[in-house]
């Protein structure tokens, strides 16, 4: 049994007790350990079986235990026992988008819901309306995720760092081979989109047959469906797909390009390539004039050989990255080495998991220049929000840590929440006392296009709001943008002076790749914050930066990328940078 199958279990048990009502901790024991399982780079069965299984985390001895009977019997009991309590229709209703146990179950005490066929019915006849929490917008989506066939329990794609960690990890097992030459990720993987469905490598090999069946027996694979001299198909343990293709090195180049996709920038450069006397294919170049097929070792001689520049990977969504490579004017992008400071993180003072002190050690250990500690203000809601009083206690603690510390500057800052109505949780004076603030959206999601946008172009008109942090709220595939217009409060934070933020945490990623061109289009100068929430969080900033790329960002477009003095000087205040 694959992890992601077993994971499921534990999932569904979750749901179910909170179906049935039971305390919280019960609940979220079981989701940790289904989280745990999911993303456990070993076989969680060969683990029980060696009784393993409790080194991973939130798998204790019951978990275990649950574990050897799933194992045993194909069921656990606890979870047969309480479907027999509730239809099965009510566990795929939990399954979508915005919905979850609770949300279900008051459908089922209210409605009598007990299937997805039910709650199509009752949305098309409006009368989720009729039930507190729930209106014509819910009935709206409700019927958008059923026709789209949303379930979030069966996605197929898993998170990008998640992705990139088994990836690596891999790659870097064949590169120690003796028979790799030369080992790259490639797919969406390497164009750092958002999800990945599958992971894509590319090897160049004098003995391929030997490199594939090291790849075949590689602890991280589960089962393989097909190797030969070409490559390997297989499924991780966690139940993700992987294609490993084998080539000679003179053709490395070819195969690269090829199994980079995206599948949209090859159909565009085939097109193109072929109106100019040129064929490509992951075989090699064909000149059409002269019939000779060209193998290319690198990426680069593809791109030459039919008259284009090198495009990074991070551009190849046929976004208008092939006229800029014909034409010269294709960006430099900007790269994590150019990140000079990090301006969103947190202490233990609210929610993160490392000191003050810590914090900055592992900033400057990243190299930079300057870090601002932005824990959560007083009305963030989610428990180690900061009081006024408090915060201005860490601001002294912070002058005098930065006092007396070498190589780095610290910036006593606040994420400070966004109310309803566009003013923020902070009195001005306490604002005033901080080096640097970040107004941030944690509440009240469902507002309007309009009353969202108002209320975030009423925050960016403050004098003393420096930025804006994950402007539009998403957490991929977990919780959809929050209605805004991206546009218009684009044109606002270049009218006001604030920046806005591409969050790194790679489950946010916000803003996106498509919203960063659309406000850097209008004027809006961009930073790239980790939203570190622990040292080891800090390097998340790679995830902002990939997006950056991905939105054709210069260095010279994000505001971090610059000393603390000249990104002062850029900043709404106007005032000279603290001596």
């Amino acid at each position: 049994m694959r992890n992601a199958e077993v994971a499921l279990h534990f999932d569904e048990l979750a749901d179910l007790y909170e179906l049935d009502g039971a305390v919280s901790y019960r609940v979220i024991a079981y989701r940790n350990a289904a989280k745990s399982i999911r993303e456990a780079n070993a076989s969680v069965e060969e683990m029980t079986k060696a009784r393993r299984v409790t080194e991973l985390a939130g798998v204790g001895k019951t978990i275990a235990e649950k574990l050897q009977v799933l194992f045993e019997t194909g069921e656990i009991p606890a979870a047969q026992k309480l479907k027999s309590k509730y239809p099965p229709g009510l566990v795929e209703i939990t399954r979508l988008p915005g919905f979850g146990p609770k949300r279900a179950r008051k459908l089922f005490d209210e409605l009598g819901i007990a299937s997805l066929d039910d709650l199509r019915k009752a949305a098309e006849a409006e009368r989720l309306r009729e039930i507190p929490g729930f209106g014509p917008k819910a009935e709206e989506s409700v019927l958008v995720a059923l026709d789209a066939g949303l379930d979030d329990r069966t996605k197929p794609r898993l998170l990008l760092s998640r992705a990139r960690a088994i990836a690596e990890s891999l790659a870097g097992a064949l590169r120690e081979h003796p028979a790799a030459e030369r080992v790259e990720i490639a797919g969406s993987a390497r164009r750092w989109t958002d999800t990945c469905k599958d992971l894509d490598l590319v090897a160049a090999s004098s003995d391929p047959a030997a490199l594939a069946e090291a790849f075949s027996g590689l602890p991280l694979i589960g089962e393989v469906h097909s190797s030969g001299t070409a490559g390997v198909r297989a499924v991780t343990h966690n139940g993700m797909s992987i294609d490993l293709r084998i080539v000679g090195p003179e053709s490395f180049g070819n195969l690269l390009q090829h199994f980079t996709g995206s599948n949209k920038h090859n159909e565009a450069l085939r097109t193109d390539a072929v109106r100019r006397g040129f064929h490509v294919s992951e075989y090699g170049v064909v000149d059409d004039s002269t019939g000779t097929s060209h193998a290319c070792a690198t990426e680069e001689e593809v791109y030459e050989l039919i008259g284009l520049r090198y495009i990074e990977p991070e551009l190849r969504e046929n976004r208008g990255e092939l006229q800029a490579a014909r034409d010269g004017t294709l960006p430099e992008l900007v790269r994590v080495e150019d990140i000079r400071g990090e301006l969103h993180c947190h202490s233990t003072t609210s929610d993160g998991r490392n000191t003050i002190e810590e914090m900055t050690a592992a900033a400057r250990e990243l190299g930079y220049e300057y870090i601002a500690i932005t824990d959560h203000s007083a009305s963030h809601g989610f428990g180690n929000d900061v009081q006024p009083d408090e915060l201005r206690r860490q601001t002294e603690r912070i002058r005098e840590l930065d006092a007396r510390t070498d190589g780095i500057r610290i910036l006593a800052g606040s994420e400070v929440n966004v109310l309803p109505d566009g003013s923020l949780d902070y009195e001005d004076d306490l604002l005033a006392e901080l080096d640097w603030v970040i107004g941030s959206l944690h509440s009240s999601f469902r507002m309007g296009e309009q009353e969202q946008t108002e209320r975030m172009i009423k925050a960016m008109e403050h004098p003393l709001v420096d930025a804006i942090g994950h402007p539009t709220g998403r957490l991929i595939d977990r919780r959809r943008p929050y209605a805004i217009d991206v546009e218009a409060i684009s044109r606002a934070a270049a009218r006001t002076g604030t920046f806005l933020e591409i969050n790194g945490n790679p489950d946010r990623r916000d803003l996106s790749d498509v919203n960063v061109r659309i406000a850097v289009e209008v004027g809006a100068t961009i930073v790239i914050d980790s939203d570190g929430h622990g040292t080891e969080t800090l390097p998340n900033v790679q995830y902002g930066v990939a997006t950056a790329r991905r939105g054709w960002l210069t260095a010279a477009q994000v505001a971090n990328t610059r000393s603390w003095e000249e990104l002062d000087a850029l900043r709404k205040r106007g005032a000279p940078a603290r001596a």
